[in-house]
């Protein structure tokens, strides 16, 4: 069944780390509200809920996808491009190894989950201001023997690859061709986003749907008119912070429900490269 860890929202949120957006001032209530909304949606499409234990004095602690990247073989533990970030680590970690056997990429390398986009057994792994070359090298050491192939992407307009380009399925991916490197992508139909709606690239795909944010009507029709089920939701306060539906969650595939708390069945430790 499909599996999608979550952590709450902190009440720092406010404090998040930015890159390309000027501030706003964020209200954290309202955040956590439109946060359970997003969990209540991937539960609607069928998927259990497992919620990271909470961090409060972590601002950008909802964010659990930049972490780790989740393969059917494994889950890889992920050296964040800022330090301040790192704190979030262990307990996504130690959540995870519930389910998977653990491999961990270890600093100075710099990577993080927004910037792995998987299609298929190819990770698109986007070279942007959070990961790092070494960090690519690393991972693709990691992947490689489980029967992955990297492939780097140039990011130089948005935080994170995919921010600017997302995978929507059945051969097709969402882009913004102004902060995204499309190139690597040429076997795959493009749909790009209006100019208008620069941020839209950012969307999830479950099963037959595609989740996206409620304010890019323009990206929506152009899905829809692809055959596209669309699900929109109101991610705008969390969108002040750089957020999008794709980086609030790490979903897997996993065997069985939620094991119960406890000791871990994997090493905590795990492989380290």
């Amino acid at each position: 069944m499909l599996t999608a860890l979550t952590r709450q929202v902190s009440p720092l949120i406010d404090n998040c780390l930015l890159e390309n957006l000027p501030r706003q001032e964020i209200d954290a209530a309202k955040a956590a509200r439109q946060h359970v909304e997003y969990e209540a949606c991937l539960q609607d499409l069928g998927i259990q809920i497992v919620r990271v234990p909470d961090a409060p004095e972590c601002p950008d602690g909802v964010f659990v996808e930049d972490p780790a990247v989740t393969l059917d073989e494994a889950a890889v533990i992920l050296p964040m491009g800022t330090e301040v970030r790192r704190k979030e680590v262990p307990s996504v970690a130690e959540t995870l190894a519930r389910f998977k056997p653990l491999i961990h990429v270890r600093p100075p390398a710099m990577l993080e989950g927004g910037d792995v986009m998987r299609i298929g057994k190819t990770l698109f792994v986007g070279m942007s201001v959070r990961s790092n070359q070494e960090g690519v090298e690393r991972f693709a050491a990691a992947v490689g023997p489980m029967g992955y192939t990297v492939k780097p992407v140039r990011v130089y307009g948005c935080m994170h690859l995919k921010s600017g380009c997302c995978y929507a399925g059945a051969g097709t991916v969402v882009a913004n061709r102004e902060w995204v490197d499309v190139s690597p992508f040429r076997e795959f139909s493009i749909i790009d986003v209006p100019a208008d709606e620069p941020w839209a690239a950012d969307v999830l795909a479950i099963g037959e749907t595609v989740l996206m944010p409620s304010c890019f009507p323009g990206t929506r029709r152009l899905l829809e008119q692809r055959g596209f089920q669309v699900t929109a939701l109101d991610v705008s306060e969390l969108m002040k912070a750089e957020a999008a539906v794709t980086c609030m969650s790490i979903i897997f595939e996993s065997d069985h429900g939620a094991p119960p708390v406890g000791p871990n069945p994997a090493s905590p430790g795990g492989m380290v490269t």
